[in-house]
């Protein structure tokens, strides 16, 4: 059996959660009892299925059966499960919920060709199937392309022997009646141009009169019982105008509903489905431009509710209660404002009242043939659970080695998401902000997030949001409990509806400054709704540092924590390698009439690239591309717009230099700007641009049919402190945000002990130099000893604050309740050789006081005297830890294995 794990998630909903009056668990609204996100009633989670060597092209159910038809001449046990593959030529029934086959055995075969069976259908008591393709006989029962089936002992009925003489590609049955549709233009040696019913029972030819002039493709009846819906390649029904869809009387095959110019004329309708209040179709279309999507019709008026106009050839589709299922290879849904084009999605779902789509992600691959994926789908529902059939051409299933076949059950979801990307930053000494980039379950839309601040084993946070695969937003937690100068680490875990729990992110610190810093608190407060710091240490998250939350995804790994940054400061830069590195917005987003582009840069590039721009795309090369900002060859910057032909300003000078440089672009009511250094260097009269929905991109897009095309659209350089404002930035602003970049600003610098060892009062003699651990107590005495390599205060720089951080072990004992002194020591000692009996003489006088440290695996930290370690600069200093009292504390020493538990400094310089 295989199993995977999995990710997903549905529209995008931003959460940006401070929480008020510090740390606290947030209340989060009771769940549905559902395991999954509701409306969807299956999990993505494939289960072992029995496998076909050829294309699956329809399926049937009944009574726990399914009926699987195509072009195969085997199943086999799925991979990695035991038995013996069986002869099975173009049929086989299979147990719904163990994914077997059962005993009843059919082969279709024809004298000549290939057979192929095309469509299977159950009639309403469950007792027959009726199959229909290219084929002479069933279990050498002579039939003519149209069969019927006895389900009760599986043999074909021989009194049902219609005469079809081409292939039968659709079936729609009631209580009398077989509707059948395909390529033939008689039935039984009347004229029934490629639409015809027949008698349940005798197969006799019936007055049904329904002629369409290409083949048919789809049947189905309304629930009741009057109209027949004919879906195919036609574009006349009865002699009327009626393109791929027309409704028609079930008795007489009479028009009753045409839809001329209704479907797109290269498009045709492969698949129909009907529920109590509409019916659906599922289309493909030929060449560019085509409608591939999915409609829904209202049963009452026959006129559209709605249309899905997403591109990728729907082959099936399948209402069940409420949700509209569907098997395609869909690549482009950026007309329903959904992902844009790039890879195949092959299975989805969306409300019956509606084209956004739900949580529901399993996929296959294209596979055999045409490369379509899959074809078919089929609910069975047994007393202990239901399940979702597909059938097609596929070769893979999520992931692993699955052909033809594979089947999805409404529980148990087994899943867990995605494990969620994180970053950190602190812009002020009241506050840290913890940003994550949403999970992706494959069947889960919404997701529970839980923050865990210094490693805790509570969650100091939780919080839901919505997300799918191609709209991850970004979410956010606000730490108001937090000292200046402190360091404090923050993991995030997600939970699906079932309870499964993703990993735990990787571990982000942050260090709260002493004082705020001026250039991003200019930035914020100039209203910058998208700002990337590119401060991050790991692909693929970008955190957007203002309150938009459009957060970043990196493409082919940019090279981060890239110094000297553009701004002074703790922050780093990112660095692009011209060829196929970028950054792009994850929320799909328009731009205002006004507005503001604004990043840093740094390069010696020859072959110039885009460095800020909007597409419409996020991977591959937009279609719609303008509000850029790219380099020519010789370093000229160019600020673009499209109206119908490009409108640029175009710097005088060039800035492929290797220094960093400052540029600002912006259009509003007055026309466009562009700045270079604080120095606007152009102007134009121009208000307009393209309007179109889509996506922020740094480091690369198209640039095709663009004055002063560069040799490459990818920028090769590094780029800092990205903003995007809607509102154009005055002269006054922009040469202030110059200006600040360079202002001097608090740094900090984390140093780790570079020695650390404690001795024990009852082994005088012991060396603990190789200790993961260091302990301190009073009576029966343990010291701790720490030397620090302090750095050089920075040019123009004082030492404005330090702070000893350390780490509780997981000991049961390891808290204490009492006060710990630090203090300076200058005798002689080494890690490896130091004891109780040769310890150094410790100062009289603390410089700090480490106090409730009583919590096992936390983080403590106190502020020491800056006028005691200001003198050692430059050098080594050391510190003792020790204590008057009997409960000893054990912390983590440098020997332990997480670099997060090593004794360290947190030192923040800043001017005088």
């Amino acid at each position: 059996m295989h199993r995977r794990t999995r990710g997903r998630i549905s529209v995008a909903l931003a959460l940006s959660v401070a929480a008020a009056g510090g740390l606290g668990l947030i209340t989060i609204l009771p769940r549905s009892a559902s395991a999954i996100t509701s409306p969807v009633a299956f999990t993505a989670d494939d289960l072992p299925t029995w496998q076909t060597n050829g294309i699956v092209w329809t399926l049937a159910e009944a009574n726990g059966t399914v009926f699987a038809g195509g072009t195969f001449s085997q199943v086999r046990p799925p991979d990695g499960e035991s038995g013996t593959a069986q002869n099975a030529l173009n049929f086989v029934a299979l147990d719904a919920a163990t994914g077997d086959p059962t005993s009843c055995k059919l082969s279709f075969a024809v004298g000549s060709g290939t057979a192929t069976v095309r469509a299977l259908a159950v009639s309403p008591d469950k007792k027959t199937l009726y199959a229909g393709g290219y084929f002479g006989s069933v279990n050498n029962v002579p039939v003519s392309s149209l069969a019927a089936i006895d389900i009760a002992t599986c043999t074909p009925k021989a009194d049902f022997r219609p005469s079809v003489p081409a292939t039968v590609r659709a079936l729609a049955v009631t209580g009398d009646t077989v509707y059948l549709g395909g390529d033939f233009t008689s039935v039984g040696g009347a004229r029934h141009e490629r639409y015809a019913a027949v008698d349940a029972t005798s197969g006799a030819v019936k007055p049904f009169q329904a002629d369409v002039d290409e083949p048919g493709r789809a049947v189905a009846v309304t629930p009741d019982g009057k109209n027949v819906i004919l879906g195919g390649d036609f574009f006349a029904v009865n002699g009327a105008n009626s393109h791929a869809l027309a409704v028609v009387d079930a008795t007489t095959g009479a028009n009753v509903r045409t839809y001329p110019g209704f479907i797109e004329s290269r498009s045709v309708v492969k698949a129909l489905d009907t529920d109590a209040t509409g019916f659906y179709t599922g289309n493909e279309g030929t060449g560019g431009g085509v409608f591939d999507g999915r409609i829904a019709l209202d049963l009452s008026t026959m006129n559209q509710r709605w249309r899905d106009t997403c591109l990728g050839a729907t082959q099936a589709v399948e209402s069940y209660e409420g949700v509209l299922y569907s098997a395609s290879h869909a690549h482009d849904c950026s007309s329903v404002g959904e992902f844009p084009d790039g890879r195949r999605r092959h299975l989805l779902a969306e409300p019956t009242t509606g084209t956004n789509k739900l949580g529901w992600f399993p996929d296959t691959n294209d596979g055999l043939a045409e490369g379509i994926g899959p074809r078919a789908m089929v609910v069975s529902e047994t007393s202990d659970n239901k399940y979702m059939w597909v059938g097609g051409e596929f070769t893979t299933v999520n992931g692993a080695a699955a052909q033809g076949l594979t089947r999805f059950a409404s529980s148990p979801d087994i899943g867990a998401p995605t494990v969620p990307a994180v970053s950190a930053e602190a812009l002020s000494p009241t506050e840290a902000r913890v940003r994550w980039r949403s999970s992706y379950d494959l069947d889960d839309s919404r997701l529970t997030y839980k923050v865990y601040r210094n490693n805790g084993s509570s969650p100091v946070y939780t919080v839901e949001g919505d997300s799918v695969e191609w709209s991850r937003p970004q979410l956010s937690f606000t730490d108001k409990n937090v000292t200046p100068g402190s360091t404090y680490s923050y993991r995030v875990t997600a939970t699906d509806a079932a309870g499964n729990a993703s990993g735990l992110s990787s571990t982000v610190t942050v260090t709260v400054p002493t004082s705020a810093q001026n250039y991003p608190a200019q930035v914020l407060g100039d209203g910058a709704n998208l700002y990337w710091r590119y401060d991050e240490s790991a692909s693929p998250f970008i955190g957007d540092s203002s309150s938009g939350d459009q957060n970043g995804v990196q493409v082919n790994g940019p090279s981060l924590r890239q110094t000297p940054a553009a701004v002074t400061g703790t922050s780093t830069a990112i660095g692009f390698n011209g060829s196929n590195e970028w950054v792009y917005s994850e929320k799909r987003t328009t731009v205002p009439s006004q507005y503001s582009i604004e990043t840093w840069f740094k390069t010696t590039t020859t072959r110039g690239g885009k460095l800020v721009g909007f597409g419409d795309r996020t991977t591959g090369t937009s279609g719609n591309y303008d509000k850029h900002v790219y380099m020519r060859n010789n370093g000229q910057l160019i600020f673009g717009v499209w109206t119908g032909t490009a409108r640029t300003i175009t710097t005088p000078d060039s800035y492929n230099d290797g220094a960093w440089h400052h540029v600002v672009a912006t259009q509003g009511a007055s026309g466009m700007a562009l700045y270079v250094d604080g120095v606007q260097v152009g102007t134009l009269a121009e208000t307009s641009n393209q309007s179109y929905s889509g996506y922020w991109r740094t480091g690369g897009d198209n640039l095709n049919g663009w004055p002063n095309r560069p040799t490459s659209y990818h920028f090769a350089g590094q780029m800092d402190e990205t903003a995007i404002y809607p509102s154009v930035l005055s002269a006054s602003q922009v040469q202030k945000h110059h200006a600040l970049a360079s202002a001097a600003a608090d740094t900090v610098q984390t140093v780790k002990a570079a020695d650390d060892t404690y001795v024990n009062a009852g082994a005088a003699s012991t060396n603990y130099g190789t200790s993961t651990s260091l302990a301190v107590r009073g009576s029966a005495a343990y010291e701790t000893y720490l030397r620090f390599d302090l750095p050089a205060a920075p040019a123009g720089t004082v030492l404005k604050s330090a702070r000893l951080t350390v780490k509780t072990t997981t000991l049961s004992s390891a808290g204490s309740t009492d006060e710990v002194s630090v203090r300076p020591f200058t005798g002689s000692w080494t890690e490896s050789g130091t004891t109780y009996a040769s310890k150094p003489a410790v100062s009289g006088t603390a410089i700090g006081t480490l106090t409730g440290m009583t919590e096992l695996s936390s983080l403590y930290s106190t502020a020491l005297d800056t006028g005691a370690l200001s003198p050692a600069l430059g050098g080594s200093y050391d510190l003792a830890l020790t204590s008057t009292g009997t409960d000893a504390l054990w912390l983590w020493s440098g020997e332990a294995s997480a670099a997060e538990n090593t004794p360290q400094l947190v030192l923040t310089f800043g001017a005088p």
